[in-house]
């Protein structure tokens, strides 16, 4: 896959979209871990609204996936192509690496960078992220690919689901929904321990989610080239590399 400078844009946006993410909710959990500040539902909240405003921040630029799980479930659904979904995961990976890294040399190690971990067994966690993932993407293809949604709520239909599966899921799983967002604090902080339901199950879930979505939808599908989530109503242009 050839970078082009449009492309470059793209890659820089989910960078920055997925640093955001983990910098802030995995910050949120380690300063709770910390100070004692937050809270659990403080936590959640913080999960929600940086999604929230990274999706109206950027969403118009890249899609806003900041989740190797939507890129994937997108690219499944043919809302996206798979040439530059490799190029998406990298970015997203990156992103979650660099925030997990000055999250660690800032505050240190405490609560293993935010790193997502069961409270039960993984069985039980790994059926809680499938459901929560599956909510997230339902939602997600509901308010970024159907243009019968309003498109301006997008941010916030999103952000609120998310921060909805952190608040009850949370205390489970972790409710991560996003490879990235685990496998970034997991590496930086040396703790793998499970990692590997926090890939496979997100991934499963937001294929179920958009595939599901895609079956009871009543109008054709329109492939696009970026999924908008912040622009839901118009297809998204179509650029060279």
């Amino acid at each position: 896959m050839v970078i082009t400078r449009p492309l470059a844009r793209l890659l820089a946006a989910e960078f920055v979209g997925t640093f955001a993410l983990v910098f802030a909710g995995c910050g949120a959990i380690m300063v709770d871990a910390k100070t004692g500040a937050l809270g659990h539902v403080g936590v959640a909240i913080s999960f929600g609204l940086v999604i929230m405003v990274m999706i109206y921040a950027v969403g118009h630029i890249s899609g806003a996936h900041f989740n190797p799980a939507g890129t994937f479930a997108f690219a499944l659904s043919r809302h996206f192509p798979w040439p530059r979904a490799l190029g998406y995961w990298t970015a997203q990976l990156l992103g979650a690496l660099a925030a997990a890294a000055i999250l660690r040399g800032s505050l240190g190690n405490i609560a293993h960078v935010g790193a997502t971990l069961p409270s039960g067994s993984q069985g039980q966690s790994f059926l809680w992220e499938l459901v929560m993932t599956f909510f997230l993407m339902f939602v997600i293809m509901a308010v970024a690919t159907d243009t019968r949604a309003v498109g301006e709520a997008a941010a916030i239909a999103i952000g609120a689901t998310v921060g909805l599966d952190a608040m009850f899921g949370g205390p489970i799983s972790g409710a991560s929904m996003n490879p990235a967002r685990s496998i970034g604090p997991a590496i930086v902080s040396g703790d793998l321990h499970a990692l590997w339901l926090y890939i496979l199950a997100p991934l499963a879930g937001a294929a179920v989610g958009a595939l599901i979505y895609q079956l009871i939808r009543d109008e054709p599908t329109v492939p696009a080239e970026v999924v908008r989530p912040a622009d839901a109503t118009r297809e998204a242009p179509r650029e060279k590399e």
